[in-house]
């Protein structure tokens, strides 16, 4: 079986629907207009991954507002927020070119998702002539829904808690009802919690721990055999082609995320200065039996913040620098971000969002073709 590798879930929007986006918020068109133009590039963002030969597709994430608040809002902008929630809450991230992206704020209870992942999973699964997968998001991102210190009235955080973990459950269940083959949990608070950056106070709240023993909640609800296919995501961000948290050793993160029962893990490396060393720490650290499943590290080889496209033979060699360090029988390929987590991205280094999605295809592709050459290479 050769190397396995898969996307992690977003693509850029067009042009077109970034301003549909915006439209909308102005109330310039209805949520039907904007709903052809969110099915028209799913579409295409099926169509296209499927041209690149990748094992498993998605629709980019079109229909999303981000990686993060798709449950709890249909735009960036707040319109349609879930009840019980302002738009105040706290910044995510505050990113190293000065733009931040922010949480809403919890106001009463109880949790409940307005929109599923497997909602959007449905819709566009027609378009797919083979297996898809499907991002969610981490029960650790919306933690931070509640406040940080104090509480809700009538609605203690232990309470929040059980509402989230069930509603994140159901999440991933409905993914793999829905036809989902894979399910990956977007995990970028990881390496941003050990910061400690004074412009967003959790970041200074030592809450790595808590957010894998939270994780685990919802991990640890499912079957080893379910697990096989659940993973997490990991980098130091990926917004507007600019990061929150690369300066965060790799060692900060190594080896507590791997405490987390998943079955593989997407991880940014590509982009990463020193990956020799985070090789070494990630084949001393992962496990080979996580509660019944062995590990899979998809290591970063394809870095979607920058325009130039990675060759085949980069690709091939990083894996076989990689493969020196960790299993090969526990060894995969990713890309070290989704191309665009949040739904208005204008891909500034790229120029134009419509010139980062064709880029975004021409590296996936790449990315299949160096697995193939390192798979052959390496006997796998």
């Amino acid at each position: 079986m050769p190397i396995p590798t898969e996307n992690v879930g977003s693509l850029p929007r067009p042009t077109y629907l970034q301003k549909a986006l915006i439209d909308y918020d102005e109330g310039k068109i209805s949520q039907g207009e904007l709903v052809k133009l969110q099915d028209k590039a799913a579409e295409d963002s099926v169509t296209s991954m499927e041209k690149t030969g990748s094992p498993f597709v998605t629709d980019g994430e079109q229909r999303a507002s981000s990686f993060a608040t798709y449950p709890l809002t249909e735009t960036l902008g707040g319109t349609g927020l879930a009840q019980g929630l302002a738009p105040d809450g706290q910044y995510f991230a505050i990113f190293d070119d000065g733009h931040h992206r922010q949480l809403p704020r919890l106001l009463k209870g109880p949790l409940k998702y307005k929109t599923y992942a497997y909602d959007n999973f449905n819709q566009s699964k027609k378009y797919a002539k083979g297996p898809m997968k499907q991002a969610v998001i981490a029960p650790s991102m919306l933690s931070l829904l509640y406040p940080l210190h104090g509480a809700v009235d009538g609605y203690p955080r232990s309470s929040f808690t059980e509402d989230l973990v069930d509603e994140c459950e159901k999440d991933i269940r409905g993914c793999f009802e829905a036809g989902a083959k894979r399910v990956s949990i977007d995990f970028t608070e990881g390496r941003l919690a050990s910061k400690k950056d004074p412009r967003n106070p959790w970041t200074g709240e030592n809450l790595l721990q808590t957010f894998i023993n939270l994780n685990n909640k919802v991990l640890d609800r499912f079957t080893a055999e379910e697990r096989v296919n659940i993973g997490i995501h990991t980098c130091p961000g990926g917004d507007c082609d600019s990061v929150h948290s690369s300066e965060v050793d790799y060692s900060e993160l190594l080896p507590s995320m791997f405490q987390m029962n998943a079955g593989y893990f997407l991880i940014q490396l590509a982009s990463e200065k020193n990956k020799e060393k985070v090789y070494k720490e990630i084949g001393h650290t992962i496990r080979k039996d996580a509660k019944g499943v062995k590990q899979v590290a998809f290591v970063g080889v394809v870095d979607p913040l920058n325009p130039r496209v990675e060759t085949p033979e980069e690709i091939c060699e990083a894996l076989i620098n990689a493969s020196k360090y960790i299993p090969k029988d526990q060894l995969g390929a990713t890309d070290d971000c989704g191309f665009s987590p949040f739904s208005i991205d204008m891909k500034p280094k790229h120029g134009s969002p419509d010139f980062a999605r064709n880029i975004a295809f021409e590296k996936i592709s790449n990315r299949i073709k160096g697995v193939k050459m390192a798979s052959e290479k390496l006997g796998i």
